[in-house]
This record gives C-alpha cells, sequence and structure tokens, in this order.
C-alpha cells in the first residue's frame, strides 16, 4: 500500500488500492483496456427533455433550427463536409496556415516537449515558458509592451470588458459588436450605449452623452464585422476617444494576419496601431492554431492577470497550439504573399459577383456576405451549393439580424483562380434562377 493510502486510513486506504485501478508500485498502464461504460437506454421523457422538446420547436418553427456539419481532412480549400468533396469558402483559416509543414511540425514539437496541456490555470502550474515566449512575441509582433494569452476571442472579451469597467459605468458599443463585447458587458453590470452601425457622428454624441454621465468610458468595436465583413472606423474612433480621455477595445479576430501591411490588422491599417489602449485577436483564425491574446501595456497585463475571470479561472492553452501560434507569428511576416493572395481571390469573386448584379456590399474584406433574406430561400441555396461542389454556409438570425440571412463566403489565400471563378458561376447559376424551395 502507498504511503498516500496509509496516510488516509482504514476504508480511506482500501479505495485506493481497490478502487483506483493503482497497483501500489506498478507502473500505470496506458493501453485500451478500460472497461466500457455501458451505454444508457432510450430518453424518458422527463421534465428537461420535454424542456427541451418545447424550447426545439419553437426553434423549428422560426426556420432557425442548426445542427453540426461533419468535416474530414485537414482545413484546406478543398475538404469532404457531410461526405462531399467540396471546395471550402465557409472557414477562418484564411491564410492556409493551419495545415503549413512548419506550424505542423512545430505543435508536434511542442506536444513532444512538453506533452498534450499545460496542466493546469496559469497562476498554479500552466504558465509554462512556451506561452511567456508567445505571449513576447505578440507583444513584439504588435509594437506593444506585454500581451496575455486567453483560450478563445469569447474568453477574452468576457474577461477583459469585466475587468475594465462595472456598475456606473458606459460601454459605447458599435450596433453589430460581437456577442462577446454583449456579453462581457452583461457580467460587467456597466452601463451600455449603443451607437448606429459605423456611424462616426452617432459614435460621437454617443460618447459625449457618455462621458458627461459616466466616471469611466470603455469604448469597443470589432476591426472587421464578422457577418459583413465590412471594416470600423478605427482611426477616428480612436481620436475622439482619445479627446475625452475613454479607453478603446478592438476586437480585431478577423483583422489579424490579413490587414495591413504586416498583418498588424485594422489598427495598423488605419495608421493607429500604436493608439488602441487594448488589442484583441485570435490565434484560431488566420494564425491556423487556436485561442486569443490581448496585447498593450505592461501594466493591462498585471490587472488581466489578477482581475480577468476567464484568464484565473481556465486551464493554460496546451502546448501543441502555443507552439503552432508561434510558428505561424512568424509566416506572417515572412510569407507576405499569402495576404495579397487573399485579397487577390477577394476582389476576383467580388468582381464576378457585381460583374453578375451580385452584391457582397458591404464588405470591403475577405468575409463576403450574399444576403438572400429569407431563412429558407438561404439555407436552400446553401444545400443546393454542397450538391455542386462547393460549401458557403448559410446564416441566420440570432447571427445576423431578422430578414437578413446570407451567405457568409471566405475565400482563402491558396484558392486557385480557377476555383473562384468555378464558385462564381455556381453562385450566379443558383441565384439567379428561380428560388430553390426549402424544406
Amino acid at each position: 500500500m502507498s504511503r498516500a493510502a496509509q496516510r488516509l486510513g482504514g476504508s480511506a486506504a482500501r479505495a485506493v488500492g481497490a478502487g483506483s485501478g493503482v497497483i501500489a508500485g506498478a507502473e500505470p498502464r496506458y493501453g485500451n483496456d478500460a472497461t466500457p461504460v455501458p451505454a444508457t437506454g432510450p430518453s424518458d421523457g422527463g421534465a428537461l427533455d420535454r424542456l427541451a422538446d418545447e424550447l426545439l420547436g419553437g426553434i423549428r418553427e422560426r426556420g432557425t433550427y442548426r445542427r453540426m456539419r461533419v468535416l474530414e481532412g485537414v482545413q484546406a480549400p478543398r475538404m469532404t463536409v457531410d461526405g462531399r468533396d467540396v471546395l471550402l469558402f465557409a472557414g477562418s483559416n484564411y491564410l492556409d496556415l493551419a495545415r503549413h509543414p512548419e506550424v505542423v511540425a512545430a505543435a508536434e514539437r511542442g506536444t513532444r516537449q512538453w506533452g498534450c496541456a499545460a496542466g493546469g490555470s496559469r497562476l498554479i502550474t500552466g504558465n509554462l515558458a512556451c506561452h511567456e515566449a508567445l505571449e513576447a512575441e505578440l507583444a513584439a509582433f504588435f509594437g506593444r509592451e506585454a500581451a496575455l494569452a486567453f483560450n478563445t476571442g469569447y474568453m477574452a472579451n468576457v474577461g477583459v470588458i469585466p475587468a475594465l469597467v462595472g456598475p456606473g459605468d458606459v460601454l459605447v458599443s458599435d450596433a453589430l459588436n460581437h456577442a462577446s463585447i454583449i456579453d462581457g458587458a452583461r457580467l460587467a453590470r456597466c452601463d451600455v450605449e449603443v451607437f448606429a452601425h459605423g456611424d462616426v457622428d452617432a459614435f460621437g454624441q454617443t460618447l459625449a452623452a457618455a462621458r458627461a454621465r459616466a466616471r469611466r468610458v470603455l469604448v469597443a468595436v470589432d476591426g472587421v464585422y464578422s457577418m459583413d465583413g465590412d471594416v470600423a472606423p478605427v482611426a477616428e474612433i480612436v481620436r475622439r476617444a482619445r479627446e475625452v480621455d475613454a479607453i478603446v477595445l478592438l476586437d480585431d479576430a478577423h483583422g489579424t494576419g490579413c490587414l495591413g501591411a504586416r498583418g498588424r490588422g485594422t489598427a495598423e491599417q488605419a495608421g493607429v496601431l500604436g493608439e488602441v489602449d487594448v488589442l484583441m485577436g485570435t490565434l484560431g483564425k488566420s494564425l491556423g492554431s487556436f485561442g486569443a491574446f490581448v496585447v498593450g501595456s505592461s501594466r493591462l497585463r498585471e490587472l488581466l492577470v489578477n482581475t480577468a475571470r476567464s484568464f484565473i479561472f481556465s486551464c493554460a492553452l496546451a502546448p501543441a497550439q502555443v507552439e503552432a501560434a508561434r510558428a505561424a507569428l512568424r509566416l506572417v511576416d515572412a510569407e507576405p504573399w499569402r495576404r495579397a493572395r487573399l485579397a487577390a481571390n477577394c476582389d476576383r469573386l467580388r468582381a464576378r459577383l457585381a460583374d453578375a448584379g451580385l452584391s457582397t456590399a458591404p464588405s470591403t474584406t475577405h468575409i463576403l456576405p450574399l444576403v438572400l433574406g429569407d431563412n429558407a430561400r438561404t439555407m436552400a441555396v446553401c444545400e443546393a451549393l454542397l450538391e455542386r461542389g462547393f460549401y458557403a454556409q448559410g446564416i441566420r438570425h440570432p447571427s445576423v439580424p431578422q430578414g437578413t440571412a446570407r451567405l457568409r463566403i471566405t475565400p482563402m489565400a491558396t484558392h486557385e483562380p480557377h476555383e473562384i471563378d468555378a464558385l462564381a458561376d455556381a453562385l450566379v447559376g443558383l441565384v439567379g434562377d428561380p428560388a430553390p424551395s426549402g424544406d
């Protein structure tokens, strides 16, 4: 019996020996020899299932029922989706770095060196040297003092916003901001003032009113709006916020890596990279890994380490993901042709659709919305595209406002021109023809 079991004493010690499956003095076994857990029977129709049936019934009636598709293969321009070999125009692996040999090799090295998990939160056992290295490299990449990694962009925003504002403070928010900003404000229990999407004059009026009544004002905007593909007026927002001593949070999840002369995102593109107080980006889109980060001052990092609950109470990112992100970050600098090819592919598709009278406005980026309006029509076109060998996902409420259902089309840097043209031809044929009937 082990000393740990002896210290437990009596029946507890016997439980350790008999119930844990570990024999004192023996090596732990790693194999497929565990006793299988018997499958449970069909649902008994209890209170939970009745609740689920009621709520799901309403979702189906509204035409917003969702299901997950099954994809096979590495993230690439061509994948298998629900058993069909298709060209992929629905992902966020914009620069096609998720399968880059250097990124894959870095993930493998990270796993060999540190194992498959960090093993705890950053403040206990999970703060590995690779996390610190990634954050130092992110800070250098954006020319800022410090950075802090989070597990997702959602977790970054719901951690950062309550760390900066609370009851009595005001969050000034664009009408189309991401759900994570909305939820972060709810957790912060601050007042929220919403201004019309992308409207600089409305922003100025809202900001002035907030400043007049609140001790602290946080301005939060997306860099690239994920359903419309347009870019926030970042330079003007930063300028006006600085005039009234407001803090600026820029969620640049979709701009990082893709926009700006060196891939530093919408703030670099707008010429205000060093003036954004809190810059959030993700590792799981253009950087082809997983996770998110915040860059800013060293005092911001120190504050978040001590107050951001989504950071404090979460297990740290796995080493493989961290090392993959570090490799991808270097490739953003080393292979600028990827940004150029991505922009060229998007411009080609945008032009081909415009020639046929199909608008992707207001997009100016690598997210191209083709608004069809009706939920059933949108999903019917999505399925018809899939049958023709293209995957561009239909998006409905609540991801977009009612009546603005759309195909959200996201080319990649490594799609070939003839593949872009083939998608354009398929879209023109489907959307220009009589509407496919819904289910």
